[in-house]
Parts: structure tokens; sequence; C-alpha cells
């Protein structure tokens, strides 16, 4: 689990204008919250903001102003269109504690051969684990699966100390034969535009 420092000042402007403001100046406007204290709005560094996102369940130590808080990202918003980040709430941890999670599922290996198709219904399984010890991702092998098979929640591997929150009886991957298309029957002529 990536564990990153970042530097944060507290935010004393609302609003859109002061939202875009700060977002001129390349900082990322967030509201921190959690342990039933006042949330506390800050701004952070946009650029290592945006780098430390892209590991998943990632840990940031905060700094601020002087005072060290863990959070974990709750809910990122980015633009639609150019995909900067927007705002970010993020949740207080402390060391220990356990926080509900989701992580990915990823594949590893080949299906039996043939004609067969990976469905993958749930593409992350919620999971409890240590906040300090979350893991990214969590995976499963699929090698020489038929078509019929599937693999239930219960069924993947966790790491230490993580338990699994999803109901253990969800299908997360099924193995599908593919279908062939029909061909159009003889004498049948395909329409031509005119």
């Amino acid at each position: 689990m990536a564990d990153v420092k970042l530097a944060a000042e507290t935010r004393t402007e609302f609003g859109k204008g002061a939202a875009r403001r700060i977002r001129r100046a390349s900082k990322v406007p967030a509201v921190v919250y959690g342990h039933g204290a006042e949330p506390a709005h800050i701004t952070l560094p946009g650029h290592e903001l945006q780098l430390a996102l892209r590991t998943p369940n990632v840990l940031l130590t905060l700094d601020i102003e002087g005072k060290t808080q863990l959070a974990i990202p709750k809910a990122v918003q980015r633009d639609a269109i150019k995909g900067f980040l927007e705002h970010v709430d993020l949740l207080l941890v402390t060391r220990g504690e356990k926080v509900n999670v989701e992580v990915y599922v990823h594949t590893e290996g080949e299906l039996a051969p043939g004609a067969y198709l990976l469905e993958h219904v749930l593409s992350t399984l919620n999971v409890e684990a240590e906040a300090t010890h979350i893991p990214e991702s969590v995976t499963v092998s699929i090698a020489g699966l038929e078509a019929g098979a599937s693999i239930l929640a219960k069924d993947i591997p966790l790491p230490e100390g993580t338990t699994l929150v999803t109901d253990e009886d969800a299908v997360v991957l099924q193995v599908l034969a593919a279908q062939a298309e029909e061909a159009p029957a003889e004498g049948e002529a395909e329409a031509t535009e005119v």
C-alpha cells in the first residue's frame, strides 16, 4: 500500500469563485472529515495529489499547518471532459483502525482452449482492512476454466488481515460460451440502399 505525504493548507474561502481561484493556482479544494470532528476545508497540491490518486486506496499523510493526520480518499470529483481534479473528500483514519474499501479484482491465467468469454460481473470487492494495510487489488486464477464456470466472492483469496464485506455468494466472474453469429438463410438478400 502506498503512503504519500502531502502539505495541506486550511481554506477560508468557499464557493464556486474561490474553488476556481484555487484550481487556477494548481491546487485542489478538499474536505477532511471523520472521527466525530468538524469537517476541515483544505487545499492540496494538484499535481502531487493527481499522482497519489493513481494508486487505488492510497493512504495520505496530510501535513495541515504542522499537524499530521492520516486520510484515505472517499470521493474524487474530476472534470468530465479534461479529467483534472475538481474536489476531493478525504476520510480521517488512524493506525490500526479497520475501514471498508473497494479493491479491484485482477485475473491471471488463460481460459481453457475454445471459444469462451470471461464476464466480469463485479470488477471490485468490498473488503474490511486495517487503514495502513489496505490491499491495492486481489488476484484470482482463471486458468483452465470452461463455459459455465463461475467464481464467487468467497472463492477469491484475500490478503491476511482482510475480510470480505461483499456477499460471499455473489458471482464475481463467469465463463460464457461465445455465441456464433447466424449466417443469413439461403434466398434472403441483404437490403441495399437505393
